[in-house]
Parts: C-alpha cells; structure tokens; sequence
C-alpha cells in the first residue's frame, strides 16, 4: 500500500499556524473523523466520533430553537407595534364621523386587512342615513347577534380567530367571496348599553388563526370599548 501524498508546505504551514481554521468547521472535522474511522477499521468504534455527532445533533437543534425564538419575538414585536399605532389612529379623531372613516381607512391599511366592521347592537332596525353615507364600516345589529356569530351559537370568547369558509363572511357584505379569516372582538360599552362586536376580514387564510395568540387583540379591543364610550354618551 502506498504512502498518502503529503501535503502541500503552503497549505501544512497554514494548517500549523491556524488550527482553529479547521476545528471550527464542520464539514472539515467530519471530514477528519470519516477519515480517521476508516483508516481504524470496521472492527473499532470510536467513542469520541460518536459522541461529537451526537454534541452535533444537539448543537443542530439548539441553533434551530434559537433562530425560533428570534423569528418569534421579532414578530411579536412587530405585531405589538401594529396594534399601537393602529389605537393611535382611531383615538386621534375628534369627530364620530371621522372615526368611522379611520376605521375603514387608516385601521384597515396598518393592520392590513381587507375589510373592517363595526357591528353595534340595537333595537333600531335602520340605521341612521348620514351614517349610511360615511362609509361601510358601521352597520345595525338585533340584540345578541354579535355573540351568536362569534361563538357560532356556543358562549363566544372576548377575541375570536378563525378561518372562514364561503358564504359564512356575511357581516362583510354580499361579496364575501374573498374573506378567508376574521377576527371578532366582542365590545363591552357598560350597562344600559347594548354589546357591539368590532370585526376584521383577511383574504390570507393563515392572517386569523385559533391558535394565534390574542393578548394584543383583546387589549385593543379594551381600548376601542373606551373610545366608543364618547360617541355613545
């Protein structure tokens, strides 16, 4: 059997001066530890190269929930920011007419939905005809349809995601085709008052989902139930 052919000077002196060059690459060490296993034979195990690839699994593994752990908070943050400055834009109007157009404008595009409903339940079957012109946003309900369409006739939680099949987005007008998710927040204006639900509809399907977290929703919600209160009286 023939001696292996040595190596280079420029690259053995390179390896001599900068060992750290190699151990701190992967590919290289396994390299080395294939090669060191075959040169021992089948009839020996190296305890040492099964060890490191199962530090290697574990390190593999490690670096992947902590790239999650990154990509989670950054969108976290980012969905906190959205939500700020969304309450910002509906709490900034000094007008009610005004804060319907927010609604239907400037809430939609920052949170970027398709659509944006505010639901308030009434005894009132029409709705006031200025109001009708302002824009799309606001509509007329009868007592406890908002609860009976965020729960689906079962006791509703405060937010509510899900994705919507066709024909069920009915709140979002006769063309509701293209609603695939929608979030319901149930609003709360104090007693002597009638709830009202404030609604938002996405054509991404995976937008509103039930196992997204609702904290932000809810808070927002809160804070809507607040503003709602001037315009109510």
């Amino acid at each position: 059997m023939s001696d292996p052919a040595p190596l280079a000077e420029d690259l053995r002196a390179r390896i001599l001066n900068e060992p750290d060059m190699i151990l701190s690459d992967p590919a290289v060490m396994r390299a080395l530890i294939t090669a060191n296993e075959q040169a021992m034979g089948a009839n020996i195990v190296d305890l040492r190269g099964v060890a490191m690839e199962r530090l290697e699994d574990r390190l593999t593994r490690l670096e992947d929930t902590h790239n999650s752990v990154i990509a989670a908070a950054y969108e976290n943050l980012a969905g906190t920011n959205q939500i700020h400055r969304a309450i910002l834009a509906f709490l900034e109007p000094l007008e009610f007419e005004a804060f319907i157009r927010c609604l239907g404008e400037d809430v939609t595009d920052i949170l970027r939905v398709g659509k944006v409903r505010l639901l308030l339940e009434s005894h009132e079957s029409a709705m006031d005809p200025t109001l009708v012109e302002i824009s799309d946003v606001l509509s007329i309900a009868e007592p406890g349809f908002c609860e009976d369409y965020a729960g689906h006739g079962k006791a509703p939680r405060q937010v509510t995601l899900r994705g919507v099949t066709p024909g069920e987005g009915t709140i979002y007008g006769a063309s509701n085709a293209w609603v695939k998710s929608e979030a319901c927040i149930l609003l709360d204006f104090g007693e002597q008052r009638l709830p009202g639900m404030l609604a938002f509809a996405s054509d991404d399907p995976h937008q509103f989902s039930a196992n997204h977290g609702t904290d932000l929703l809810s808070f927002m919600g809160s804070v809507f139930e607040r503003a709602m209160r001037r315009w109510l009286g």
